[in-house]
């Protein structure tokens, strides 16, 4: 059965030749347990680029010992890693297809293939505290490994190992102290298949500078970039898999990425950004229409809720259900077939080259404060102009198209004061909330525009086959009046609570 754990450890090089340390010296250590000899056999799979070793990711398949089966490993944010199981299957099996929708971002279109095989003899001993529970397990391993690269390498060496169970962290911050004290280090790599791999472990990239306030004004769009890059193939896993909110995310941090690379595009030679506007436009818009159905599901679920029995003439929930179900299965099998696309996949390479070597402009170089605050002020002066656009259409017709152009303008005068923040910080984080408050607030009113639209196609179905679209006329009153009360919000919000601009002087 497949299982998904948090793992915790320090790896330790110890001489060939050194004694096993006094582990019931170390602090919390009530006994330790009997030693327990296993044989393990593990084959370790990547592309043939190493994607996955890159990412510091480790994925095998492991024979011997209690826990045989397939291993994914995802290191996290803070110390550790994430570890998904899947069961071991036949010899000749392919990677389990839970494991590879979790790698899928980083393999792309590349296979993934047997790149090493380790083999480790381990003596595992059991570390116990004063009231018997078993805090970690040390591990003494001997291990032989061989690349299946170009060229193939071989190597043998020891390796000791503390991995928690239900113990604190400080008992591997005191484990490091005592081993250190003997003279045996923590190891200097990741994993065991980091080093089996030698000259072949991938480079990490070098790491993207903090802004400053009178730094490269490049520095805030790449670290930005950066950051947003990385949450989307964070949430592209969790969208493969259909986890909660992740679809919804990832098309937030493709929108964030669009929007920078529209503020702050005198920074960069023009052809990247517009060729990369446009690919995560397409990216935003094929796993998001998903999203936006289930929205629209919720807030008719919320207005059929609240009418009255005898108000809802005619199976008008399961009208509804039937239609917008049949959307989302459409439009989620659609997101996914995207995820899979070699489209995508460019986009991905593209996006790494972007945040790798930017095509910089002379402007890129000049005072961050300065230049970002210049950028962020024309986003908030076009948002301006929208909100005056929308104030002389009110009453008619194109108000409502308008008000869609005020919003679309204050989320991206929100990303553009988000980027800024490193350099400007309360004022900028300031002027983002407010931005965002706008956004939200037409969010709901384009959420009515879209959701009266539907109501007005089902009742006309309805219609055509000469049953009774009362109900969905009354649905579409009570959404147009949510509608007409977020108009009047945003009104009162503007005038109450405007964005106010950044200060560089």
């Amino acid at each position: 059965m497949a299982a998904d754990v948090t793992e915790v450890e320090h790896k330790y090089s110890p001489a060939e030749s050194a004694a096993l340390p006094q582990l019931a010296a170390l602090p919390g250590v009530g006994r330790v347990g009997e030693a327990a000899i296993e044989e393990l056999d593990a084959v370790y799979f990547d592309t043939e680029e190493l994607a996955l070793a890159a990412q510091r990711i480790t994925l095998r398949r492991r024979t011997g010992g209690q826990d045989a089966g397939w291993h994914l490993k995802l290191p996290l944010a803070a110390e550790g890693r994430r570890e998904i199981t899947e069961p071991l299957g036949s010899d000749q099996g392919p990677v389990p297809e839970r494991l590879r929708q979790l790698v899928q971002v980083h393999a792309r279109s590349h296979g993934l293939v047997p790149v090493a095989r380790l083999k480790t003899r381990r003596n595992s001993i059991p570390l116990y505290s004063a009231q018997g529970t078993v805090l970690a397990s040390f591990s003494d391993d001997r291990v032989e490994a061989q690349t299946f690269l170009t060229p193939a390498e071989r190597s043998r060496w020891r390796e000791w190992e503390i991995e928690l169970v239900d113990g604190t962290r400080q008992l591997l911050a005191d484990a490091d102290d005592v081993l250190a004290a003997d003279g045996v280090p923590v190891a200097a790599l990741p994993s065991k298949l980091a080093r089996a791999l030698g000259s072949n472990v991938p480079v990490s990239p070098a790491a993207v500078p903090d802004p400053r306030r009178h730094g490269p004004a490049s520095d805030v769009l790449l670290l930005y970039l950066s950051q947003q890059v990385q949450a989307l193939k964070e949430h592209d896993p969790g969208v493969r898999t259909d986890e909660p909110d992740a679809v919804h995310q990832l098309r937030v941090a493709a929108r964030r990425l669009r929007s920078a690379l529209a503020s702050f595009r005198t920074l960069m030679d023009a052809t990247t950004p517009r060729f990369l506007r446009a690919e995560l436009q397409w990216l935003a818009g094929a796993v998001g229409e998903a999203r936006d159905t289930e929205v629209m599901r919720a807030r008719l679920k919320d207005l059929m809720s609240a009418e009255p029995a005898e108000l809802l003439m005619g199976p008008v929930a399961q009208q509804i259900e039937e239609n917008l179900g049949a959307t989302y299965r459409q439009a989620h099998a659609a997101g996914l077939a995207a995820l899979d696309s070699d489209r995508y996949f460019r986009l991905l390479d593209s996006l790494d080259a972007l945040v790798a070597g930017p095509p910089l402009t002379d402007a890129a170089s000049r005072d961050a404060r300065r230049t970002i605050g210049l950028l962020v002020l024309a986003e908030r002066k076009r948002l301006k102009k929208a909100v005056r656009a929308a104030i002389s259409a009110t009453g008619t017709a194109p108000e409502d198209a308008a008000l869609h152009e005020v919003r679309k303008c204050a989320k991206r005068l929100r990303y553009a004061a988000e980027a800024a923040a490193p350099i400007f910080s309360k004022q900028a984080t300031s002027l983002a909330q407010t931005a965002e408050g706008i956004q939200e607030i037409l969010g709901d009113l384009q959420d009515s525009v879209v959701t009266r639209e539907t109501l007005r196609m089902l009742a006309a179905q309805t219609a055509a086959g000469g049953g009774n679209g009362f109900s969905y006329g009354r649905l579409h009153a009570l959404e147009q009046q949510r509608g007409e009360e977020a108009r009047a919000s945003f009104y009162r919000a503007w005038r109450k609570s405007r964005p106010e601009p950044l200060h560089w002087n």
